[in-house]
């Protein structure tokens, strides 16, 4: 099992852009928030290494998004376990070389990765409009508003998310709520390591 450390080394070694970076982050972070809260609390390490890790071929090849990745893990010593986690969270989804995503979510894990990383983007894009700049004061009304909005966010596709939130069974709205309060919980630490990039 590769270690936090190792995981961020390699993430860093085809991640240079600071966007890409704090995405990773955010996503390691409420992936952890989330094995604790859906009672996975022994395996939070593994969930946050798949969270760092998801997009570690998006830079580079964004057009092979998914597609470049087992190579990028596997020369790094990463496990199938988490190589096929992070492929999953591109299930269905067509990529810029023309290629569908075959690897489907099948753990939790790989669907709550699934369901949350495009909404964490809508959500960190909803907390720069606020005047805290946070998703710490942030409601659940405000958020569906901006969610509703279909300029809002363009890039954050709402199709995805509700894929996600079916494919966990659960309803639009616990999805929200739970990525917003994952969000909002780790909003400093992410902030901290960000600041130390």
């Amino acid at each position: 099992m590769i270690t936090r450390d190792e995981a961020f080394e390699l993430l860093r070694k085809y991640n240079k852009d600071h966007f890409h970076l704090q995405h990773a982050l955010t996503v390691e972070a409420v992936m952890k928030w989330y094995a604790s809260e859906l009672g996975y609390g022994d395996e939070a390490e593994h969930w946050g290494i798949c969270g760092l890790l998801h997009d570690i071929d998006f830079e580079l090849y964004p057009d092979e998004h998914c597609l470049k990745a087992p190579e990028l893990l596997r020369e790094g010593g990463v496990g199938e376990d988490v190589i096929h986690t992070v492929c999953s969270h591109g299930y269905g989804i067509t990529v810029g070389c023309g290629a569908t995503i075959d690897v489907e979510p099948v753990h939790e894990m790989e669907k709550v990765l699934f369901a949350a990383d495009e909404l964490t983007g809508l959500i960190g894009a909803a907390a720069l409009m606020r005047p805290s700049k946070s998703t710490k004061d942030m409601e659940l009304k405000s958020l569906k508003k901006k969610y509703k909005s279909k300029g809002f966010a363009a890039g954050c596709s709402r199709e995805v998310i509700e894929r996600g939130a079916a494919q966990l069974g659960w309803e639009l709205d616990k999805l929200l709520t739970l990525t917003l309060r994952a969000m909002a919980a780790t909003e400093d630490q992410v902030a901290a390591e960000v600041a130390a990039l």
